[in-house]
């Protein structure tokens, strides 16, 4: 079957000599793996690795087959062309951590347009804004709402957070409940939108810990979500 969809790139792979193994989320079809072969010798193909590269929005034409086997890619262009994304150091380091969070959370070949919706709309709002330091913490809160654990802000007047069930409560209740100063910075990125976020003010040990508390509920809440490799580069950043 030949579907035309739009593509977020979210990693890829050198496979052999001059293949590339690329993964996708579509908007048609959820997350699609694609084998683009030859594309790293020819200088004729219709397909240019520069594409290719983390976050990237693309149109494209491909075969799915949906058998669980890698797909084909006919044709692609971007959908956007990014004017920031890949060229300032600290949002390419945000580009990269954003797209291995992704890769490490999306798993399902199904649509879901309210979360690429939301990814979409995220990407132009960082390449267009020049005030972006918490961007990441916001995106990670806002992310956990489409994938099915947004704490529960009902309870947010409570002074501890317990982690595991993903709701404030009066007590401390055991090792995953926490009361802290990066619990209390939490919820100021509550109910706001990315341009409020850039309101918060955060020390770099401060935005640190609570990315680390971000994770830390993300590893409780998904079965076998790995740390980000892109983090100790993320923290340098803001060193």
């Amino acid at each position: 079957m030949v579907v035309a969809t739009k593509a977020i790139v979210l990693s890829s792979l050198k496979f052999g000599d001059s293949d590339l193994i690329v993964k996708c989320f579509t908007a048609s079809s959820g997350l699609k793996s694609y084998l683009l072969r030859n594309i790293l010798k020819s200088k004729k193909g219709k397909l240019k690795v520069s594409l290719f590269q983390p976050l990237t929005i693309l149109e494209i034409e491909a075969s799915h087959k949906n058998k669980g086997s890698l797909e084909r890619i006919k044709e692609a262009k971007v959908y956007h062309s990014y004017q920031t994304l890949h060229t300032q150091i600290v949002k390419t380091s945000m580009t990269i951590f954003i797209a291995e969070i992704l890769a490490n959370t999306i798993n399902e070949e199904a649509e879901d347009a309210h979360l690429f919706g939301f990814i979409k709309e995220s990407l132009l709002w960082l390449d267009q804004s020049t005030r972006t330091s918490n961007f990441h913490i916001l995106f990670l809160l806002k992310l956990s709402m489409y994938l099915g654990f947004y704490p529960d802000t009902d309870t947010e007047k409570k002074p501890y957070f317990n982690l595991m069930e993903g709701v404030f409560q009066d007590f401390n209740t055991g090792k995953y409940s926490e009361r802290s100063q990066r619990t209390t910075k939490l919820k100021e990125f509550f109910g706001i939108d990315f341009d409020k976020s850039n309101d918060i003010k955060l020390t770099k040990n401060q935005r640190s810990d609570l990315l680390a508390l971000l994770l830390q509920y993300y590893q409780l809440h998904l079965h076998g979500f790995k740390k980000p490799k892109s983090l100790v580069v993320l923290n340098q950043i803001f060193e």
